[in-house]
Protein backbone atom coordinates (compact mmCIF):
# COMPACT_ATOMS: atom_id res chain seq x y z
CA UNK A 1 0.00 0.00 0.00
CA UNK A 2 1.46 3.03 -0.69
CA UNK A 3 2.19 5.88 1.85
CA UNK A 4 -0.72 8.19 0.76
CA UNK A 5 -3.48 5.41 0.84
CA UNK A 6 -2.18 4.53 4.25
CA UNK A 7 -2.01 8.33 5.67
CA UNK A 8 -5.87 8.37 4.56
CA UNK A 9 -6.67 5.46 6.29
CA UNK A 10 -4.99 5.81 9.82
CA UNK A 11 -5.75 9.67 9.66
CA UNK A 12 -9.65 8.75 9.52
CA UNK A 13 -8.98 6.38 12.56
CA UNK A 14 -7.38 8.61 14.42
CA UNK A 15 -9.68 11.49 13.94
CA UNK A 16 -12.89 8.91 14.47
CA UNK A 17 -11.47 7.70 18.06
CA UNK A 18 -10.86 4.34 16.54
CA UNK A 19 -8.74 1.67 18.78
CA UNK A 20 -6.97 0.24 15.71
CA UNK A 21 -6.67 0.76 12.39
CA UNK A 22 -7.18 -2.12 9.56
CA UNK A 23 -4.26 -1.90 6.78
CA UNK A 24 -3.72 -4.50 4.29
CA UNK A 25 -5.86 -7.54 6.82
CA UNK A 26 -3.18 -6.40 9.77
CA UNK A 27 -4.86 -4.46 12.04
CA UNK A 28 -2.89 -1.55 14.02
CA UNK A 29 -3.30 -0.28 17.33
CA UNK A 30 -3.74 3.76 18.18
CA UNK A 31 -1.38 4.35 20.35
CA UNK A 32 -1.12 7.53 22.88
CA UNK A 33 2.01 9.42 23.65
CA UNK A 34 2.44 9.24 27.58
CA UNK A 35 2.84 12.67 28.18
CA UNK A 36 0.35 14.71 26.01
CA UNK A 37 -1.65 11.68 24.89
CA UNK A 38 -1.20 12.06 21.42
CA UNK A 39 -2.39 9.44 19.25
CA UNK A 40 -0.11 7.82 17.02
CA UNK A 41 0.35 4.31 14.70
CA UNK A 42 3.54 2.77 13.64
CA UNK A 43 3.81 1.19 10.08
CA UNK A 44 6.50 0.15 8.14
CA UNK A 45 9.23 2.75 9.15
CA UNK A 46 6.90 5.43 9.39
CA UNK A 47 5.15 7.31 12.56
CA UNK A 48 1.61 8.47 11.54
CA UNK A 49 0.71 11.22 14.78
CA UNK A 50 -1.63 13.73 14.74
CA UNK A 51 -1.51 17.35 15.56
CA UNK A 52 -0.41 17.89 19.67
CA UNK A 53 -3.43 21.15 19.78
CA UNK A 54 -1.41 22.28 23.08
CA UNK A 55 1.79 22.85 21.16
CA UNK A 56 2.39 26.56 20.76
CA UNK A 57 3.06 26.98 17.17
CA UNK A 58 1.08 27.37 14.16
CA UNK A 59 -0.24 24.38 13.28
CA UNK A 60 -0.89 23.62 16.97
CA UNK A 61 -3.48 26.59 16.92
CA UNK A 62 -5.17 25.33 13.99
CA UNK A 63 -5.70 22.05 15.91
CA UNK A 64 -6.88 24.14 18.87
CA UNK A 65 -9.68 26.06 16.73
CA UNK A 66 -10.48 22.68 15.05
CA UNK A 67 -8.42 21.44 12.20
CA UNK A 68 -7.68 18.00 12.54
CA UNK A 69 -3.98 17.28 11.30
CA UNK A 70 -1.52 14.28 11.40
CA UNK A 71 2.04 14.21 10.45
CA UNK A 72 3.79 11.29 8.66
CA UNK A 73 6.95 11.00 10.05
CA UNK A 74 10.16 8.90 9.13
CA UNK A 75 13.66 8.46 10.80
CA UNK A 76 12.14 12.19 12.71
CA UNK A 77 11.43 13.93 9.35
CA UNK A 78 7.92 15.00 8.30
CA UNK A 79 7.56 13.53 5.25
CA UNK A 80 3.67 14.07 4.51
CA UNK A 81 0.66 15.91 5.85
CA UNK A 82 -3.15 15.33 6.06
CA UNK A 83 -5.13 18.53 7.24
CA UNK A 84 -8.81 18.13 6.92
CA UNK A 85 -8.36 14.74 4.80
CA UNK A 86 -6.38 16.25 2.35
CA UNK A 87 -2.62 14.39 1.63
CA UNK A 88 0.38 16.41 0.71
CA UNK A 89 3.64 15.09 0.24
CA UNK A 90 5.88 17.48 1.92
CA UNK A 91 9.11 15.45 0.21
CA UNK A 92 7.75 15.90 -3.33
CA UNK A 93 6.45 19.62 -2.44
CA UNK A 94 10.22 20.44 -1.14
CA UNK A 95 11.90 18.81 -4.56
CA UNK A 96 9.89 21.02 -6.50
CA UNK A 97 10.92 24.45 -4.57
Amino acid sequence: MDIKTAALLIYKAIFADSDSVEIDYNTYPIEKTSRMKVRFVKLGGYTFMEQNPFKISPWGKEAQEGHQIMWVMKDRKYVARVRDGRFQDLVRKSKNT
